[in-house]
């Protein structure tokens, strides 16, 4: 992973967070262009928090590190998977 990387949220992505999921819903002109919204669970939503165009990639896994039961090698893919799925559907520019 990339750790230097700095990525921003997509101003066409509204976000809004219910309980511990944060729900994505891209911005379309019509309806009819709307064909998903994007559900985060409470560690992708973490990760999402901190994306802010300021912190790069090692900045989040640092402020997650220790917040999760997992290992440093799972923290970095499981961000990696985050980032690549969040690219894929044009959440991060």
């Amino acid at each position: 992973m990339a750790k230097m990387l700095v990525f921003k949220k997509n101003p066409d992505i509204v976000t809004r967070k219910i309980d511990k999921e944060t729900i994505l819903v891209p911005i379309y002109k019509t309806s009819k262009e709307m064909n998903c919204i994007y559900t985060l669970n409470p560690a992708a939503s973490k990760v999402w928090e901190l994306i802010d165009g300021k912190k790069s990639l090692n900045d989040i896994k640092d402020a997650i590190s220790g917040k999760f039961d997992s290992s440093d090698v799972e923290i970095d893919k499981e961000i990696a998977r985050l980032i690549k799925d969040l690219k894929d559907i044009k959440a991060l520019i």
